[in-house]
Formats: C-alpha cells, sequence, structure tokens
C-alpha cells in the first residue's frame, strides 16, 4: 500500500479515474446532446465561447488532479509536471478559469437586466482581466518553487492560495447578491447559487484533503483515501457546475433531464408571448392585394409565413425573420421588461451583432444606436432597422414574389377556405361573435360588379 500511496496505481485509484471519466463523457454530452438532437444551430459570440470555456476549464480541472496527485505511474516524473499540472492546469487554466467565466456571466446579466444596457466591456476582455489575479499567482509559485516531490506545498503558501480561490467565489455572491431581484425565467439565478455552493464545496474538499495528506502524511491509507475523495467529488462538482442557463437561455429549456420540458423552437414561445410560433386561427382570407404597402401586409401571419418561405427561398430571408421577431418584441407589454429584455438580447445576439448568425443589413449608424442603448425594453429600439429592412424588402423581394409560385399557393389556399366556410355557413351568415357581412351571392348589386374589384368579404373568415 505504502507503494501504490506515493507511485499511484491503487486499485482505489482506478476507481476514481472511472468516475472522472464517466463525469466527463457526461460534461461532454451535456454539452453537445441539445444541438445534435434537435438540429439547432452553434451559436456565436459570447454565448458560445463561454460555455465551451466553462467545459475546457472543467477537463483542465480534472486532469489536473489526476496527474498531480500520483494516480497514475509513471517511471519518469520531472520536477516540471507538479508545477504545470498542480499550479498552471489546475489554477489559472482550471479552477480560476472556471469561476472567471461565471463571474463574466454574472457581470454580463448585472448589465443587461439591471443596468438595461449592454456590457461596456466585451467579454473576450473581461475575462482575461478578472483572470490576471490567477496567472501573477501561478506565476510567482512557479518562480519561488515551494512544491515538494509530491506536489504538495506548506501551510504557509496553502493559506493564500486557498484565500484566492475563497476571494472569488466571494465575488461570485457579490454579484448574485445584485441581480437576485430580477425575475429570471430561465433558472439562471438558481444556477447561480448552486455554482456559488459547488465552488464553496470544492474549497472544502481541498482543505480537508490538504490537511489529511500533510499531517498525517505518514499514513499511506489516508492519503489513499483523500485523493480519492478529491477526485470524485471534483468530478462530480464540475457537473454540477455547468449551466447553459445564463448564455444560452432557450438551449437550456432543451436539456434532457426536464421531465416536464415542453417543445421550444424559438425564443417567443419560450417566454410565452401569445402567436409565437404558430398562425392565428382568426385572419381574413380576403384576397391579398399586392398595391397595399408591404407593413400592412406583412401583418398578416400568413402573408408573412408565405413572404418568409419564398425569401428563404432566395437565401435573403434574413429581413423577414428579423420582422418577425421583432413583431413579437412589441407584443411584450410596457411592464414587462425582463421579457422584452430577453428578447431584445435574443434579437440583438441573432440578428444586429457583428458575426451574428442571421445578421440583417443595415447601415452602421442604426446598428450602433442598437448596441449603444440605454434600454433594451425601448419600445423604439427595432423602429429605425425596421424601416431600413421594409424598404429593402420592397425594392428587393416584393416585386418577385406577387409572380411567385408562393404567392400563387397563397391565393389558392385562401380560395379553398373561403369556399370552405361558404360550405359551413350555407346561408351566407356568420354567426360569429365579431362584426360580419354579407357574402356576395347576397349582395343585390353584385352584378354590378366585377368579382375581383367586389367590396364584399367575409371578414371573420378563418386562416387556419
Amino acid at each position: 500500500m505504502a507503494a501504490c500511496a506515493s507511485k499511484g496505481g491503487c486499485p482505489s485509484d482506478y476507481v476514481a479515474l472511472s468516475t472522472a471519466l464517466v463525469s466527463m463523457i457526461l460534461l461532454l454530452l451535456k454539452a453537445t446532446l441539445p444541438y445534435m438532437i434537435h438540429k439547432i444551430p452553434w451559436p456565436k459570440g459570447s454565448s458560445f465561447w463561454l460555455v465551451a470555456v466553462q467545459v475546457i476549464a472543467s477537463l483542465n480541472l480534472v486532469l489536473s488532479i489526476v496527474m498531480a496527485l500520483n494516480f497514475l505511474k509513471f517511471r519518469n516524473r520531472h520536477w516540471w509536471s507538479c508545477y504545470l499540472w498542480a499550479v498552471w492546469i489546475e489554477g489559472p487554466l482550471g479552477f480560476g478559469l472556471l469561476l472567471s467565466c461565471r463571474i463574466t456571466q454574472i457581470f454580463q446579466l448585472y448589465y443587461i437586466f439591471v443596468k438595461r444596457r449592454l456590457p461596456p466591456i466585451r467579454s473576450y476582455i473581461f475575462l482575461p482581466l478578472i483572470l490576471l489575479p490567477w496567472i501573477a499567482g501561478a506565476t510567482f509559485i512557479h518562480i519561488r518553487k515551494p512544491l515538494n516531490y509530491r506536489c504538495h506545498m506548506g501551510t504557509v503558501w496553502i493559506i493564500p492560495v486557498m484565500g484566492l480561490h475563497a476571494v472569488y467565489v466571494v465575488a461570485l455572491i457579490a454579484f448574485t447578491g445584485a441581480v437576485h431581484h430580477v425575475e429570471f425565467r430561465f433558472h439562471e439565478l438558481k444556477d447561480l447559487w448552486r455554482g456559488i455552493l459547488v465552488s464553496a464545496a470544492s474549497i472544502g474538499i481541498w482543505v480537508a484533503a490538504y490537511v489529511m495528506n500533510e499531517v498525517r502524511e505518514d499514513i499511506p491509507w489516508l492519503e489513499i483515501a483523500s485523493r480519492f475523495l478529491l477526485l470524485v467529488m471534483t468530478s462530480a462538482l464540475v457537473l454540477a457546475f455547468f449551466s447553459f442557463s445564463i448564455s444560452q437561455p432557450l438551449v437550456s429549456l432543451m436539456s434532457l433531464r426536464r421531465k416536464d420540458h415542453k417543445e421550444y423552437k424559438t425564443m417567443s414561445q419560450a417566454l410565452g408571448i401569445p402567436d409565437s410560433g404558430i398562425l392565428l386561427q382568426r385572419e381574413s382570407t380576403s384576397i391579398l392585394d399586392p398595391n397595399e404597402p408591404l407593413d400592412k401586409l406583412l401583418l398578416n401571419r400568413r402573408f408573412r409565413q408565405s413572404f418568409m418561405e419564398f425569401a428563404d427561398s432566395c437565401l435573403a430571408g434574413e429581413s423577414v425573420h428579423f420582422y418577425d421577431e421583432v413583431q413579437h418584441f412589441d407584443k411584450i407589454p410596457i411592464q414587462d421588461s425582463v421579457r422584452r429584455i430577453y428578447m431584445a438580447r435574443h434579437i440583438i445576439e441573432k440578428y444586429i451583432a457583428a458575426g451574428a448568425p442571421i445578421e440583417v443589413n443595415i447601415s452602421h449608424r442604426i446598428r450602433q444606436e442598437i448596441l449603444s442603448t440605454n434600454d433594451l425594453s425601448h419600445t423604439d429600439l427595432f423602429k429605425n432597422a425596421l424601416g431600413e429592412l421594409l424598404q429593402l424588402m420592397k425594392l428587393n423581394l416584393a416585386k418577385d414574389y406577387w409572380s411567385s409560385m408562393y404567392f400563387m399557393k397563397l391565393k389558392e389556399d385562401i380560395r379553398m377556405r373561403t369556399v370552405d366556410q361558404e360550405i359551413e355557413h350555407p346561408s351566407g351568415w356568420n354567426f360569429s361573435k365579431r362584426l360580419s357581412c354579407v357574402h356576395c351571392s347576397d349582395d343585390p348589386f353584385q352584378h354590378e360588379h366585377s368579382p375581383r374589384n367586389s367590396g364584399c368579404q367575409n371578414h371573420d373568415s378563418e386562416l387556419r
């Protein structure tokens, strides 16, 4: 036992390694399965790379414990390997990077939901700044070389090192306290507190393992048990720390662990916005007039869907999709600022931000107005962008649409539904509670008008 305690390779070590391997596989599946199963595109920007960096930091943290605490037998062990794994990989590239990513995410939440504007510092700048103390500490330890042959450091060093860990947990608590009053919709607050508990528990376990290893280092089984506990608990805590909800709230609803999860394909559906992603059951089936303004025609949900399909076939559908999402944004009551901010952030990340997945073609001035707004819930946030895109749609899409098969199909669909309703109400009257008028067949002046110009329409017709 004494030999494997100092050189590694004990049976319990391999059990702990198996647990760590399973944990890492589950973490990777948890991070990738929602995209593979639901066929959603990979996001861009900080919402993607912050989550990806957290996964990498988690892997580094577990791997550093495996390599630094003699879980595996090595014939030749170089002195520098302790500083590589126990100092750099565990610190700046492991636990430090993990907590720095979470602080960066809370920083974003604070500015977006409390200040109601986008953060003044980009995430790729803020994260390295937060990580600087870890880099400075690792450099100082590397220069002074306080580690022994077992990659352990004395009490003089362990206290400031654990103090640095604790400072970042306190920072997590402070930022979380600043946003705890926000009525989040995707369990962000719950995940934040869980991350704090996980981080604090990790520090407690590491301190306990240090005490067992350093104070009673003459007991082999105690060393074996302490590193077994350290690796198993770290693997479990890393898995519990991971969360989608802060950076990618819509993906968090697609988690396979939720038994009661519903199928949410759009942010508007997830936020419970009326008529989000479905057709209205009561819309006019009157023949659409190409001479009407496009913005008025787009208010018709069925026309908007047909026009969107045509635009997608021309590889120019981003403007129509943007218009559709802004309509959902406008349906959220002014008083419900949290939902409006959720929707605004979603639209900005998807259509407005540089390099967005479906970036729309708007002027630099309008783009900067949106990105630098002081109120993400403002009613006119996307008004100017919508105006520019409507002009582009009129010039580039509208004229071709009226002669396309998509419009012909829409007209045929409207005609068939009108006939179905006439069969359903043979008397010519519509008995719904809404106002209606007589059918053309009941119009005594119908012979004086051509069917095309007849102004008599069934205003209660339904589009299903």
